[in-house]
């Protein structure tokens, strides 16, 4: 029923002017559409992300939205540029090296947009 449905991914933000300089400064997305609710959208690789007011925030401690690149190392490099701070990690069977780390089938990166909501960059392996 859903399979040709269109997504938005809806992310929670305490600031719109902070959150929209990160992801259009920092992130390179393409100013969209304001709505009347109070949300903004991007068009995003043929999906939308909708950031919307939320005074208190996020508490989620998941990966809110991951984009897929084409070579993880070079966008990590681009966005450290643009100011993105990487998460690292050194847990038992869970560790980042170069801010990478190698889950499965792909190999993934985290990091923290301005509101608290945690992104993520992947690769697919073949």
């Amino acid at each position: 029923m859903l399979a040709n449905a269109s997504v938005t991914t809806m992310l929670p933000v305490k600031d719109m002017a902070r959150a929209r300089s990160f992801y259009e400064g920092s992130l390179g997305l393409k100013p969209g559409n304001f709505k009347p609710d109070g949300k903004f959208e991007y068009a995003v690789g043929g999906t939308t992300l909708a950031l919307f007011p939320k005074p208190e925030g996020t508490k989620a401690e998941h990966t809110a939205i991951s984009f897929r690149v084409a070579d993880i190392a070079a966008s990590v490099a681009e966005l450290k540029r643009a100011g993105v701070v990487f998460e690292d990690y050194d847990l038992p069977g869970f560790k980042t090296v170069e801010h990478v780390c190698v889950l499965g089938s792909e190999k993934a990166a985290w990091f923290k947009d301005t509101e608290g909501n945690y992104l993520c960059l992947h690769e697919d392996l073949p």
